[in-house]
């Protein structure tokens, strides 16, 4: 090895050292869920975040960067080495003498194209520091790079993904080798063979099936709709999970549904934020904007072509397009990219199981991606004569056919160019959507962009509006944003924190935050105090319940007499999301914590219970009182009020006629407990117990020489379990007392 290239390679070795991914097994912090972006960090593009959750450190995704793909992305005086692996391992990569004895590959391109690994491990020992890799999806930006990662890097550990993404993934990798190797020429690029031994470490799931990839991490697919085969993965360890959406669509489509995850109720989810801030427009009309902008363009004698991704949305504007040409009998031929028609149908046939209910229910008569006006395209095409529409990939304009048809048809005003979806900014796409009309391809190609270019968002990506709803619907503690562009995020996040008030972040690549997690304590309940509490309960709710059932009194059985249940409105009537039960922790060494009765657990180990009991005084003027009972029945008599009044008025006159020397307290005793009877007695029972009222165990009476408290007024006392049912009383009681007369 020349001097000067050890110069430069022991450099990079310095730089390599100088950083690397702290989450390692020995130094997790206990209940810390630790997130570093390699890629998709306020950035859209080279998906790739790592998570360390309860010791166990996992790779989400493993993409490439539409934005910078190959060398022409950076002048050549920028272009930077950088160290791919080495193929006989360095003992230490402080140990200079080992350099001679191992061979490095080292290439000129740019390094932002994939996720920068060597923050993971300095040494290449990737299998080791990872416990796995999840794949959500087959798209580039979220798979691209993983062939380079396992078989050029060495990663010899486990991949998830689900069955169609492990079908899908090899075809689209091999499409993005042919276009970076074949027709850009570059070299030291994953090969063919790679793809293929790549694929064989994939262990694919099902939707919904718990995967334990050991003894104490399990994970579990749900469905993210957005593209065949997409999905969502919930991740545990212990008591400690988070939830990775990948790309999702909580809106159904022409042929996938939406996504959906039960309520796991994660301490972190990461999320997607491409459309942070947008919220569409009505589905319907995107799709009539859509038609009549093709339509008016080929009926011009304009040539359409509308750049999209093989597999996704290319199938729903394919559904969208051709039963409009059906209906309207167009004769404007329409191609599809050579052979991946053929491929999609065979896909959606071996995985129909993953389409809408429509798809399904109509596959067996009529498959909806056998195209009668949807053909082939053949690169002879390009210069015939007419209009013709054509769907190309790929959808951001970055290389093969859609870039090879742009750049022949954008400098005619005729020709339109529709992007559907989101592009990556550094992509002739984004360039196109910014309104630049020169555009540089490569070194040596400007092209001057004359042609009509129309967005119309057709993208299978969560808005706004979906987000905050998938938030909702998971319950999630946390909330970390990926995938979306940096401005967008900051808005969304403080629209999450206000809404939800759950913490929020959106770290940039290369960013480590730490986010504490509570620890939950499973316990066992004795069944005599789960039964207590469900009568209580039932008792609570009876009584919060009155305005359901009739105001009749109980032994009027009048037909005029009887009034309809005023019923609540089923939105008002809601389920408690928690409920307080009262009972002692207890704990022996080898047994599960068990929450008890307090007397029945107090019993068990031979204690005395301490009972906490509150007395208050309730003062009230008894002169006033009796004056307003006789004031009602002389109005009762004089006016002739209605029978219920009737009730009330001749039962506090027979107690009028029991006082002959007449005792205030007593008087005022025997009223609370008309209304107590009255308010509550339908389903609690009230007794009398030495002159006192006694519910539960709330005892009303009047005061006694031994009490410190002055004659006059009542007393209400309590134990500390009924404190709800104490308030209540004491309500009716404050009520009953500060009646007074009318001043004529």
């Amino acid at each position: 090895m020349g001097q000067s290239a050890r110069a430069i390679l022991h450099s990079l070795l310095d730089q390599l050292v100088s950083h690397s991914w702290p989450l390692n097994h020995a130094t997790q912090r206990a209940m810390t869920i630790q997130i570093v972006p390699l890629g998709a960090g306020q950035d859209v593009g080279r998906s790739c975040i790592l998570v360390t959750i309860g010791g166990k450190n996992i790779m989400l995704d493993c993409g490439m960067h539409m934005g910078f793909n190959g060398e022409s992305s950076l002048p050549t005086h920028t272009r930077p080495f950088f160290v791919l692996t080495c193929l006989s391992r360095l003992e230490t990569t402080r140990d200079r003498t080992n350099i001679q004895g191992s061979i490095i590959y080292l290439y000129a391109v740019d390094e932002r194209r994939f996720p920068d690994f060597s923050y993971i491990s300095k040494t290449g020992d990737f299998t080791e520091m990872l416990d796995c890799v999840i794949i959500s999806h087959f798209h580039l930006d979220h798979c691209g790079a993983l062939p380079f990662f396992t078989e050029m890097c060495g990663y010899e550990g486990n991949i998830y993904m689900t069955h169609p993404t492990k079908a899908i993934c090899p075809i689209l990798l091999e499409d993005y080798r042919k276009i970076t190797v074949e027709r850009k020429g570059e070299r030291n690029f994953f090969t063919s063979q790679n793809i293929k031994d790549c694929m064989k470490k994939v262990i694919a799931v099902n939707l919904h099936q718990t995967i334990m990839v050991d003894d104490d991490l399990e994970i579990c697919a749900y469905y993210a709709g957005h593209v065949l085969g997409a999905a969502m993965f919930y991740i545990r360890v212990g008591e400690e999970s988070l939830v990775y959406t990948g790309d999702y669509n909580m809106t159904p489509d022409r042929h996938l549904g939406s996504a959906w995850i039960d309520k796991v109720r994660p301490d972190v989810l990461i999320t997607e934020s491409t459309y942070a801030t947008t919220i569409r427009d009505s589905k319907r009309s995107r799709e009539r904007d859509f038609l009549k902008k093709v339509h008016d363009c080929v009926a011009e004698g304009g040539n359409v072509i509308i750049p999209v991704f093989a597999l996704g949305r290319a199938q729903e504007l394919c559904i969208l397009i051709e039963t409009y040409w059906e209906r309207m009998d167009l004769k404007v031929p329409i191609y599809f990219s050579a052979g991946l028609t053929e491929k999609a149908n065979h896909f959606y046939r071996l995985f129909i199981n993953w389409t809408n209910e429509k798809i399904k229910s109509t596959f067996v008569q009529r498959n909806m991606f056998d195209f009668k006006h949807i053909k082939a395209w053949d690169r002879s095409f390009i210069d015939s004569p007419g209009p013709m529409v054509v769907f190309a990939t790929p959808g951001m304009l970055h290389s093969g056919t859609s870039l090879e048809l742009f750049k022949k048809w954008a400098p005619d005003p005729k020709n339109m160019v529709i992007m559907p979806g989101y592009c990556v900014a550094g992509t002739v796409g984004s360039k196109v959507l910014a309104g630049e009309k020169k555009i540089q391809i490569d070194a040596f190609t400007q092209v001057e962009v004359n042609l009509q270019v129309k967005n119309l968002s057709f993208s299978a990506h969560a808005d706004a509006k979906g987000i905050m709803q998938l938030i909702r619907q998971c319950e999630a503690k946390n909330v970390v944003l990926v995938h979306g562009e940096k401005s967008s995020m900051g808005f969304l996040k403080s629209r999450i924190m206000t809404e939800f008030g759950i913490p929020c972040f959106d770290p940039a690549n290369g960013t480590t935050i730490s986010i504490e997690t509570s620890h939950v304590i499973p316990i066992e309940m004795s069944a005599s105090l789960l039964k207590q509490h469900l009568i209580r309960q039932s008792e609570t709710r009876e009584d919060s319940n009155e305005g359901l059932t009739s105001s009749s009194s109980p032994g009027d059985s009048s037909d005029d007499s009887i009034e309809l249940p005023k019923r609540k409105a089923p939105s008002t009537i809601k389920p408690k999301d928690k409920v307080l039960i009262q009972g002692m922790l207890v704990m022996d060494d080898g047994k599960p914590i068990r929450l008890e009765d307090a007397e029945e657990a107090l019993d068990r180990i031979g204690m005395a219970k301490h009972k906490v009991r509150f007395e208050v005084r309730k003062a009230f003027n008894a002169l006033a009182l009796r004056l307003a009972v006789e004031e009602a029945e002389r109005k009762m008599s004089s006016t002739g009020e209605s029978d219920a009044m009737e009730t009330d008025v001749a039962a506090e006159s027979e107690l009028l006629d029991a006082y002959g020397d007449w005792d205030g307290d007593a008087f005022a005793l025997d009223l609370v407990y008309a209304a107590l009877q009255k308010s509550i007695g339908g389903h609690i029972k009230l007794t009398w117990e030495d002159g006192a009222i006694v519910v539960r165990s709330v005892r009303i009476r009047t005061p006694t020489d031994e009490d410190e408290f002055e004659r006059g007024g009542l007393l209400v006392g309590w134990n500390y379990e009924d404190e709800d049912l104490a308030t209540k009383i004491l309500s009716v009681v404050a009520l009953t007392l500060c009646r007074q007369p009318q001043m004529s």
